[in-house]
């Protein structure tokens, strides 16, 4: 099926509870007598270890934040099989699944104040609490919270993989926050639930790092992600084979605390239609639309293809900005697709850095299926999946206008990517030669390797004349390297004859329009790595200060600049891998 997406987008680069309680204790819970009456596999709560939590004076604010699992539980049948054992699990979306609380000692390693003061309508403070750390880990969970694990499926590099799952993620409920935003939390890294395969449920410090770090970061880039609130780190054994290559080695498990509007994909839907559960993806379907599509009416008939149409146009849109900063995701499978058009599930993702459309951050993607040039592809492959998901749901009349809708992606893409790098180059207005300068910038950065955000953030900061100039500044080192081409000179020329037919535009606009977009500072692998290993010897510092750079990235940081943030990565960054492993 793979469409043109990649001659098109590269078109541009040439043309809880431990506190056990009594009935009474329970009662008072808000919600919970409502959970228990809902299904009789619910009841083993009472006998578990989940509960209301008495306040304590030194937790009163996390107390106070409740969490709700209504909806979904309202909303679906819930699996069956209360056992928490790995199996083939039929006729339901979620199943009741309790964390494993990580074995301490348990320290925090980052939080993030905006996700704790903005979302969760918590005061930071709380962060340095004995409670915190086993609320943000799983050892405790909050009021009205029931732990869920989502069933999903998905096409895996292109294969169906079936049932898959979250394996090593609770989700702990939805939180309504003061500005009535509504947020679900998840637990990753919690242990084992019935989609777990063969694996512990445990997630490590050094992918639990490049999630926070990543998810935080793409945030302040202007990407829309999932956000992350804690990163929470144990001493418990967690044995890992990093490349795959025999050589297992222990790791210490971590987790991280979560949280997006929704966590449906398009493999939610995938699995249902696969298995013929036509009225589980009936009640799904209607459910993402009538709580996360409020524009869709949900007595159109043509409901589904409105639906459709709109993750076809935010799916384009969303790829486009991960290519405007040289994001790849690495794991573009339908099971990491989000059906809100979200980034999720941070993975073996990489910053570009020299210029290449078939850079390729994850050593497990031995064919480059989701190299970043081919990103666009990927999207369309996983939109063609959600059709097909869809399809059973769709008359005879309306299957063909899905097919068409489908056919509309390559050309929202291309004009999304082509309204993102006229920005990154400050250009104002609409010329007929705009993309040929895109394009003829993009082959110059290929042949010249040049690195791919600094390119972009020095055009943004040397004033247009002086490119003309023999030699570029020193500081100018990715200009420096795009210079060494016999064709620069000539591309200078047009781009200046461009921003120069620019009325009521000075040089200084410019400027200062293109920093704001094209940002200095984003997680390279290598600062990534360094981060990670300090994190290994329990030195977190470099984590925190990553996470306060990445959090303004357009803004010149004198501390990042000392760290070398902003300067040519350094020679061992060029032997950096990372996995799926994780």
């Amino acid at each position: 099926m793979m469409c043109s997406c990649r001659s098109l987008c590269f078109f541009f680069l040439f043309m809880f509870f431990l506190h056990l309680m009594d009935a009474d204790d329970l009662d008072n819970c808000e919600d919970s007598g409502h959970y228990l009456d809902k299904s009789p596999l619910l009841s083993h709560f009472k006998q578990s270890n989940f509960g209301c939590f008495r306040k304590k004076t030194d937790s009163r604010a996390l107390d106070s934040l409740r969490l709700s699992s209504r909806k979904l539980i309202d909303a679906f049948a819930l699996d069956e099989v209360s056992e928490n054992v790995v199996r083939t699990v039929k006729n339901c979306v979620f199943s009741v699944s309790q964390p494993g609380p990580l074995k301490g000692p348990l320290r925090v390693i980052a939080v993030s104040k905006e996700v704790l003061e903005e979302i969760l309508d918590l005061n930071s403070s709380v962060s340095q609490t004995e409670e915190f750390v086993h609320y943000f880990s799983g050892g405790k969970l909050w009021p009205g919270s029931v732990p869920l694990a989502h069933r999903y499926g998905g096409h895996q590099f292109g294969i169906w993989a079936g049932q898959l799952g979250d394996g090593r993620a609770h989700l702990l409920g939805e939180y309504r926050n003061k500005n009535g935003e509504r947020w679900e939390l998840q637990l990753k890294g919690s242990g084992k639930t019935p989609y777990s395969r063969s694996g512990d449920g445990r997630a490590v410090v050094r992918s639990s790092v490049r999630e926070f770090l990543c998810s935080e970061a793409m945030h302040f880039l202007g990407m829309p992600t999932s956000r992350a609130a804690s990163l929470i780190l144990s001493e418990e054994p967690v044995w890992r084979d990093q490349f795959y290559n025999g050589n297992v080695r222990k790791e210490r498990g971590a987790v991280v605390l979560r949280l997006a509007p929704s966590w449906f994909r398009i493999g939610s839907l995938e699995i249902l239609a696969r298995a013929g559960e036509l009225d589980v993806l009936e009640k799904l379907l209607n459910y993402v639309i009538e709580e996360h599509f409020p524009s869709i009416t949900v007595s159109d008939p043509d409901k589904y293809l409105v639906f459709y149409s709109k993750v076809v146009n935010e799916t384009a849109h969303l790829i486009s900005q991960w290519m405007s900063v040289g994001f790849a995701h690495g794991v573009c499978n339908t099971d990491n697709f989000s059906l809100l058009s979200i980034t999720i599930d941070y993975g073996p993702f990489g910053f570009m850095e020299s210029y290449d459309p078939n850079y390729i951050p994850n050593t497990s993607d031995g064919e480059g299926r989701y190299s970043i040039g081919n990103q666009a592809n990927s999207g369309s492959f996983n939109l063609e999946k959600l059709g097909e998901a869809l399809r059973p749901l769709l008359s005879p009349k309306q299957q063909p206008m899905a097919e068409r809708i489908l056919k509309e992606y390559p050309s929202i893409y291309q004009r999304r990517f082509h309204e993102l790098f006229k920005a990154k180059l400050g250009l104002l207005g609409k010329q007929e030669k705009d993309d040929y300068l895109i394009a003829f910038l993009l082959k110059l950065m290929e042949d010249t390797g040049a690195d791919f955000t600094m390119t972009f953030r020095h055009l943004s900061e040397i004033p247009a004349p002086r490119l003309q100039e023999r030699p570029l500044p020193q500081e100018m080192w990715a200009l420096r390297d795009l210079a060494t081409h016999e064709f620069f000179s000539e591309w200078v020329s047009i781009y200046l004859l461009r921003l120069n037919g620019q009325e009521d535009d000075s040089d200084a606009d410019r400027q200062s329009r293109m920093k704001r977009v094209n940002p200095r500072y984003v997680l390279r692998n290598w600062m990534a790595e360094s981060a990670i290993r300090k994190a290994e010897k329990n030195d977190f510092s470099e984590v925190q200060l990553l996470q306060q750079v990445l959090g303004l990235p357009f803004q010149e940081q004198e501390v990042a600049e000392g760290a070398g943030y902003a300067a040519r990565p350094p020679g061992w960054a060029q032997s950096l891998r990372v996995s799926c492993s994780s």
